[in-house]
């Protein structure tokens, strides 16, 4: 067995409390695909970020749940390269990182982490698809918000988007897992991320739940791949004037961990041609996690 240094840094924090909390291992280059997996799982953590050497960007980062590999991961790399700024590995005002999707740019403002996504593909509001995700999590036709659907959005990677009429509705949530993974698995989706607008709580424009089972996540406390999508929503499905919202995440779960995400578009063309979700990184602890050491090939005499 291989022991590493696992070090625990919360991502989208609010004044260096709550957020979502990924694991970071650095110098990864020398292990396997087996041993990341292997990590993760015992880190138990939504996700774990894996920083080893690139040829190409300043880093290469892989992602890891407790079940799988994925290509991309918002908290994770907030909370990746809020460390590295920490410690003092990478300066400046922008940076670059590899990912098993390609090279994505990253700036920083002040001690925000700032990730670029791809310009949003809707997949059209479905009035059929939005029954089916209301009654996996629970809900009844009521629930939506009047006059829309849920709706597929892709910045990078699937989320469902599901508008609902109020934080009651939010609050009543009763997820059904196996229901959730099965339509998940269905659509190609990372999960499910019902809102609600609520502009009567400062900043923030929405507040928002995700839910993962697919990727052996319950529910996640902030999520930067599905704030994205949501922002898109809110800009060009709800018409919302803004080209910048704050969303609230994690508010809402057992425990609580209040997370704020920053979502800045870019239009041209009356079309969004550019997406960045931001926020606060918080190291919160180091731990160890263990791998088995990788097969030695055998030699034939």
């Amino acid at each position: 067995m291989e022991k590493h240094k696992v070090h625990i840094v919360r991502a989208f924090t609010v004044q260096g409390r709550g957020g979502n909390a990924a694991g970071v291992v650095l110098h990864a280059d020398s292990l396997s695909h087996s041993q990341k997996q292997q990590i993760a799982k015992g880190v138990g953590l939504s996700e774990t970020a894996f920083v080893s050497h690139s040829e190409s960007a300043d880093v290469k980062v892989e992602f890891f749940t407790p079940n799988r590999q994925i290509p991309h991961c918002g908290h994770a790399t907030v909370a990746t390269f809020g460390f590295l700024r920490q410690k003092g590995l990478i300066s400046g005002f922008s940076a670059t990182k590899e990912s098993i999707e390609g090279i994505h740019d990253l700036r920083f403002e002040d001690d925000a982490i700032f990730l670029s996504q791809k310009a949003p593909v809707f997949h059209g509001q479905d009035e059929a698809l939005s029954f089916r995700a209301l009654a996996a999590l629970g809900l009844s036709k009521s629930a939506l918000l009047p006059g829309q659907f849920t709706e597929v959005v892709n910045t990078g990677v699937n989320f469902l988007i599901l508008p609902l009429i109020s934080e009651k509705v939010l609050k009543e949530i009763t997820p059904r897992f196996l229901e959730i993974e099965a339509l998940s698995e269905d659509l190609g989706l990372i999960g499910f991320y019902p809102f609600f607008v609520d502009e009567t709580h400062g900043e923030i424009t929405a507040f928002s739940r995700m839910f993962a089972p697919r990727f052996g996540i319950s529910e996640e406390s902030a999520t930067g791949m599905a704030a994205g999508p949501l922002g898109c929503f809110l800009n060009t499905r709800l018409r919302l004037a803004k080209l910048q919202f704050f969303l609230g995440q994690g508010y809402h779960m057992e425990p609580a961990s209040p997370s704020r995400l920053n979502v800045q578009l870019i239009r041209a063309n009356h079309q969004i041609q550019e997406v960045w979700v931001g926020g606060h990184a918080t190291w919160e602890r180091d731990m160890w996690a263990t791998s088995h050491s990788p097969k030695k090939p055998c030699l034939s005499a």
